[in-house]
């Protein structure tokens, strides 16, 4: 177990500093390039994008490297430490020492994890359950990300950003229930695998939850884009894998305590790290002022 902690850990970081490297390619960009396709497609001709893409991907490999031998619910809250990474490549990148807010939130979102692990103990998980529950559980987040979306298009900028981050966050948790559903299907041989409709809706939510993302990266900046994403793919995550793989939580009343405390802190401390200057710091470059980017 220490093992695939330590993977996942690894995923986190390579995820935010992913996510930081996409940021500072994609806030560059004209705002009338939200939510269209012409803003991938001019972010694929970047250097710095790509390489924030590699990263994300390695990330993702390793967490479903990690999602082999662990469920749903112990690997999406150790992958929401990519904003601790992010906070911390930021500030070795400009070179000061984190302060007092930055080390409280650092440990907010770990302690927030650990409390949630070691209260909930979540174990199991299977493919057991009636295919019908995980169709209906798949479309109900694909309908929260939709609506999401919508208000989006209605909103002012920031606001915009954070439906759009946490439209990305909610595809990011359904996709990690998508790889732990093929994941398991191929126990069962590739023919299992290639007649499963996991495998063929996975590239489909990425993609997606990549777009939208870099849409919330160039409304607004890295501190109010990436803490929603953060905070709502773990719990999506969590939500998919007791819904589909009917994964376990413990119930009791001091474990339900423990659980609600963890994903708290967890989220406030999300939160509090977001709002840190060295995120904000990242957005600096050559793009220009938001008055000026309409």
């Amino acid at each position: 177990m220490i093992a695939t902690e330590v993977l996942v850990l690894m995923a986190a970081a390579l995820l935010g500093l992913g996510f930081v490297a996409q940021q500072h390619a994609a806030y560059a960009e004209p705002l009338g390039e939200v939510l269209h396709v012409s803003l991938l497609l001019h972010l694929v001709r970047k250097p710095v994008w790509l390489f924030g893409i590699g990263a994300m991907v390695g990330g993702q490999i390793l967490g479903s490297l990690a999602l082999q031998e662990a469920n749903v619910a112990q690997v999406t809250p150790l992958l929401a430490t990519n904003l601790v990474f992010a906070l911390v490549l930021a500030a070795v990148r400009y070179q000061e020492f984190l302060g007092p807010a930055e080390w409280l939130g650092a440990v907010l979102v770990s302690g927030g994890v650990a409390v949630f692990l070691a209260s909930g103990q979540p174990h199991g998980g299977d493919l057991s359950g009636p295919a019908a529950v995980a169709w209906m559980a798949a479309a109900g987040v694909l309908a929260l990300a939709g609506g999401l979306v919508v208000l989006a298009l209605r909103t002012g900028l920031k606001t915009k950003a954070m439906l759009l981050a946490a439209a990305a966050g909610a595809l990011y948790g359904l996709q990690d229930a998508l790889t732990r559903g093929s994941l398991l299907t191929l126990e069962h041989g590739p023919r299992a695998l290639f007649g499963s409709w996991y495998l063929y809706t996975l590239p489909v939510i990425a993609v997606t939850g990549i777009w939208l993302n870099q849409s919330a990266f160039d409304a607004a900046p890295l501190r109010i884009s990436l803490p929603t994403a953060t905070a709502t793919e773990p719990i999506i995550g969590i939500v998919l894998g007791v819904a589909i793989f009917r994964e376990h939580l413990r119930v009791d009343p001091q474990a339900l305590v423990g659980e609600v405390v963890g994903l708290v802190a967890l989220v406030v401390g999300i939160v509090i790290l977001g709002r840190s200057p060295f995120l904000a710091k990242s957005e600096q470059g050559p793009q220009q002022p938001d008055s000026q980017r309409r």
